[in-house]
């Protein structure tokens, strides 16, 4: 993969690494060849934010294994500081973080993937990951320290990225509740007249739906 100093690009191949994690050592992506991860960084253990979106990724975390999707979290802390902050999650708020963060405390990671911001110190920037079983990146999100994340969308997101790549379809703003389209799902527009003409016949038997010939949705 090409990194020329800066946060690789959605479309490439995650570059490989070795880390140190709270549990153990591991190579990425090549630990989780043939599946989906979501590699996400905090700024910082025992920080507010921080810790709510660990609550949630943990609470979420059955859910991203059925869709057969790991986590794996990321900070510029040593490894006893992530397990003493896992350890304070479990007594104070009842969940048992059971994916790994990766401890970067020399910060060659976060340069790798572009997560130190020029005017933010050393502390890395809250970002998410979404890469696919082939180790290609499929999406790259960026947050504020003020704002966490919503795992809502993360699982929307892995969840329209199957279905995308199952059935050759592209997926509505705020699927699966769109507001012009329901659940359905979006057939790529026509190419040719040929196309166009056939589009218009499956139209007309019920088959789809248009708005046009380039606007087509189905049933998923």
């Amino acid at each position: 993969m090409k990194n020329n100093g800066g946060m690789p690009l959605i479309g490439d191949r995650f570059p490989e690494m070795d880390v140190r994690t709270t549990h153990g050592n591991m190579n990425l992506p090549e630990d989780y060849s043939g599946k989906w991860f979501i590699l996400f960084s905090h700024p910082g253990d025992f920080t507010p934010v921080c810790t709510t979106e660990f609550y949630s990724f943990q609470k979420r975390y059955d859910e991203f294994r059925d869709m057969d999707t790991e986590l794996i979290g990321l900070s510029i802390d040593q490894v006893h500081s992530h397990l003493k902050w896992t350890q304070w999650i479990e007594e104070n708020l009842g969940e048992d973080i059971e994916f790994p963060i990766i401890a970067d405390g020399n910060g060659r990671v976060a340069e790798t993937l572009g997560l130190i911001h020029s005017g933010g110190g050393t502390a890395t920037v809250r970002a998410v990951f979404i890469v696919d079983p082939k180790s290609k990146i499929r999406a790259i999100l960026y947050y504020p320290a003020e704002l966490g994340r919503n795992m809502d969308e993360i699982v929307r997101m892995i969840k329209g990225f199957k279905k995308s790549d199952k059935e050759g379809v592209a997926i509505p703003a705020n699927w699966p509740e769109n507001e012009l389209m329901g659940d359905d799902v979006i057939i790529p527009p026509a190419s040719s007249e040929k196309e166009i003409d056939k589009r218009m016949k499956q139209k007309k038997k019920g088959k789809i739906d248009c708005y046009d010939w380039w606007m087509c949705h189905r049933k998923a």
